[in-house]
């Protein structure tokens, strides 16, 4: 991590060997209830689950309560606001095929194969907001100054300047444009 990291509150911090986890300078995350007057459900959690998994955090960057967990990769760029219990997913987390979920889940061991669950990376912008609530799935990207709206469900690619709404998430509009 870089210079000036603050914690309010204690995160969930996990990165598994042989995974790269990054976090830039003046990044704050906030984890304890009334770190953030939106009302915090849970710490922060940042988890790299798989070897090869990555994921890189800016520099300015703020997170309150959120949950970013990656299997692949997981992009956020510089001066971007993660708002309060933010979920920001790479992956789907269990097989979409009903039989090898049925296989996975009676697996006493626990031993999760990877390649059968969906993962695609996520790129986030520099200067985005990701409103309180929302969530962001895989292969997202979100072009440089984008605003995700409270509890909006993201999937897919946007431009720069996207204001995105709703869900399934859709641009209500372009501030690029309205310059």
């Amino acid at each position: 991590y870089g210079k000036n990291l603050f914690l309010k509150g204690v995160p969930v911090i996990f990165n598994k060997k042989g995974a790269r986890l990054r976090i830039g300078s003046n990044v704050t995350i906030k984890s304890s209830f009334l770190s953030n007057l939106v009302g915090l459900y849970s710490r922060s959690i940042i988890v790299t689950r798989e070897p090869g998994a990555v994921i890189e955090i800016g520099n300015h960057v703020g997170i309150s309560g959120a949950t970013i967990y990656a299997r692949k990769a997981i992009y956020i760029g510089d001066n971007t606001a993660i708002g309060g219990n933010c979920k920001i997913l790479d992956n789907d987390f269990h097989p979409l095929d009903p039989e090898k979920r049925r296989e996975l889940m009676q697996d006493i061991h626990g031993g999760e194969a990877a390649d059968l669950i969906p993962a695609k990376e996520i790129h986030i912008g520099k200067n985005c907001f990701l409103g309180c609530n929302s969530i962001i799935l895989k292969g997202t990207v979100l072009g440089d100054n984008c605003v995700v709206g409270a509890g909006a469900v993201v999937s897919g690619e946007f431009g720069d300047g996207c204001v995105i709404v709703g869900n399934p998430g859709k641009i209500l509009k372009n501030l690029e444009a309205i310059k």
